[in-house]
């Protein structure tokens, strides 16, 4: 077993990507949304690397993370990835990748709790700003 407080940023990031679009598509659908293509496109406005940045931007304004959430956000933030930012500028994606590893350490230690509250606090966020 690895010790996730090793587990590089992108490795976190990876995971968390899958956690957060669960958690979106799971809400979406509970909304009565079911036909996948309007399912695609509303929860871009949720999962993209420009809706992460600023979500993660916000949770930073709002101090709202604690002192070792900030850590790992700006692990996986500081990151060396080896792939490119796709529809976006290369501070957008790695904020947005800081943001997936940041979900991702909250899951692999087991902090669901805290896990759930901060996507809520994203989901309802992003709900508000429609």
């Amino acid at each position: 077993m690895i010790d996730p407080k090793l587990i590089n940023g992108i490795a976190l990031a990876f995971d968390g990507d899958a956690i957060y679009s669960m958690y979106v598509r799971r809400h979406l659908i509970f909304q009565g949304l079911t036909k996948p293509q309007h399912l695609h496109h509303i929860a871009t406005r949720y999962v993209s690397a420009k809706a992460q940045a600023m979500l993660v931007n916000q949770l930073l304004e709002q101090e709202l993370l604690t002192e070792e959430e900030m850590l790992i956000y700006k692990r996986g933030r500081n990151a060396n990835s080896h792939t490119k930012a796709k529809n976006t500028d290369v501070v957008t994606y790695r904020m947005s990748t800081g943001f997936e590893a940041l979900l991702g350490y909250l899951h692999l230690t087991n902090q669901i709790d805290r896990m759930e509250e901060l996507i809520n606090w994203c989901i309802t966020f992003v709900e508000q700003e429609k």
